[in-house]
Protein backbone atom coordinates (compact mmCIF):
# COMPACT_ATOMS: atom_id res chain seq x y z
CA UNK A 1 0.00 0.00 0.00
CA UNK A 2 1.57 3.57 -0.62
CA UNK A 3 1.10 6.43 1.62
CA UNK A 4 -0.71 9.49 0.32
CA UNK A 5 -0.60 13.07 1.66
CA UNK A 6 -3.53 15.25 0.78
CA UNK A 7 -5.40 18.19 1.54
CA UNK A 8 -8.97 18.61 2.50
CA UNK A 9 -10.97 21.20 3.08
CA UNK A 10 -12.24 21.59 6.87
CA UNK A 11 -15.96 20.77 6.28
CA UNK A 12 -15.54 17.79 3.59
CA UNK A 13 -13.43 16.40 6.75
CA UNK A 14 -15.63 17.11 9.21
CA UNK A 15 -18.50 15.41 7.60
CA UNK A 16 -16.23 12.49 6.81
CA UNK A 17 -15.30 11.96 10.21
CA UNK A 18 -18.71 12.53 11.20
CA UNK A 19 -19.63 9.27 8.89
CA UNK A 20 -16.63 7.60 9.75
CA UNK A 21 -17.53 7.50 13.21
CA UNK A 22 -21.41 6.65 12.62
CA UNK A 23 -20.12 3.51 10.31
CA UNK A 24 -17.42 2.98 12.88
CA UNK A 25 -14.95 2.68 9.89
CA UNK A 26 -11.48 4.11 9.55
CA UNK A 27 -11.38 7.39 8.00
CA UNK A 28 -8.76 5.48 5.22
CA UNK A 29 -10.82 2.60 4.57
CA UNK A 30 -13.40 5.10 3.92
CA UNK A 31 -11.78 7.07 1.48
CA UNK A 32 -10.16 4.22 -0.14
CA UNK A 33 -13.81 3.03 -0.41
CA UNK A 34 -14.81 6.73 -1.66
CA UNK A 35 -12.26 7.00 -4.29
CA UNK A 36 -13.22 3.36 -5.81
CA UNK A 37 -16.94 4.00 -5.90
CA UNK A 38 -15.93 7.21 -7.71
CA UNK A 39 -13.52 5.98 -10.15
CA UNK A 40 -16.25 3.27 -11.32
CA UNK A 41 -18.67 5.97 -11.71
CA UNK A 42 -16.09 7.90 -13.76
CA UNK A 43 -15.40 5.13 -15.61
CA UNK A 44 -19.18 4.34 -16.73
CA UNK A 45 -19.25 7.96 -17.38
CA UNK A 46 -16.48 7.87 -19.72
CA UNK A 47 -17.97 4.59 -21.08
CA UNK A 48 -21.21 6.22 -21.76
CA UNK A 49 -19.55 8.89 -23.80
CA UNK A 50 -17.15 6.44 -25.91
CA UNK A 51 -20.30 3.94 -26.82
CA UNK A 52 -22.80 7.45 -27.45
CA UNK A 53 -19.99 8.67 -29.60
CA UNK A 54 -19.04 5.22 -31.44
CA UNK A 55 -23.35 5.09 -31.92
CA UNK A 56 -23.54 8.00 -33.74
CA UNK A 57 -20.24 6.86 -35.88
CA UNK A 58 -22.42 3.93 -37.23
CA UNK A 59 -25.71 5.39 -37.44
CA UNK A 60 -23.85 8.21 -39.97
CA UNK A 61 -22.46 5.21 -41.42
CA UNK A 62 -25.22 3.53 -42.06
CA UNK A 63 -27.10 6.77 -43.50
CA UNK A 64 -24.31 7.00 -45.94
CA UNK A 65 -24.69 3.44 -46.99
CA UNK A 66 -28.70 4.46 -47.22
CA UNK A 67 -28.08 7.31 -49.51
CA UNK A 68 -26.02 5.63 -51.49
CA UNK A 69 -28.18 2.39 -52.05
CA UNK A 70 -31.12 4.95 -53.27
CA UNK A 71 -28.85 7.23 -55.27
CA UNK A 72 -28.17 3.90 -57.01
CA UNK A 73 -31.93 4.13 -58.07
CA UNK A 74 -31.91 0.44 -59.97
CA UNK A 75 -34.96 -0.92 -60.93
CA UNK A 76 -36.10 -4.42 -59.15
CA UNK A 77 -36.15 -6.63 -62.03
CA UNK A 78 -39.17 -8.10 -63.15
CA UNK A 79 -39.50 -11.75 -63.49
Amino acid sequence: MRMLSLKLNEDVLMETDKVVKELKMSRNGYINDALRMFNAFNRRRMLKKVLHYESGRVMADSMDVLKEMEALNDPLPKY
